[in-house]
């Protein structure tokens, strides 16, 4: 099967929410996967020691999946609620500053995981509370 039959299909029995909801959830999967010694780590050589093994991909995909949340979101034909919106087009901003500040060593991942649980939740259409 090609690519665009596959896209075709999946189209025709996902809802875009699913796909997006789908997405998101493999994404920040791998993030959980791989955040704890990144995060507990105070020493930015084993940071960038851990981006360099693997994780700087990692956080590489959740940025481009809300880069192209933000591209759909600044669509002129996008459905939804212009203020809805506005804040969703903020916090993809605010997610490609963050995993930038991560890349550089400087900042932790959990952050942008509980971003993507908020908004996992959200089109799952249930609340979500972050707990550690």
């Amino acid at each position: 099967m090609s690519v665009t039959a596959y896209k075709r299909t999946i189209s025709h029995t996902e809802a875009p929410r699913q796909i997006e909801r789908r997405i998101l959830v493999q994404v920040t999967a791998e993030l959980e996967q791989k955040f704890e010694d990144f995060d507990k780590s105070d020493r930015r050589i084993e940071r960038l020691e851990l981006l360099a093994n693997g994780l700087r991909h990692t956080v590489w995909k959740n940025q481009m999946v809300w880069m192209t949340f933000k591209s759909d979101l600044l669509e002129k034909e996008n459905g939804l609620p212009e203020t809805l919106r506005g804040a969703l087009v903020s916090l993809a901003f605010w997610v490609e500053n963050h995993s930038q500040g991560v890349m550089s060593g400087g900042k932790n991942i959990r952050p942008l995981i509980d971003v993507n649980r908020s908004i996992i939740d959200g089109l799952a259409g249930q609340a979500y509370s972050a707990v550690e």
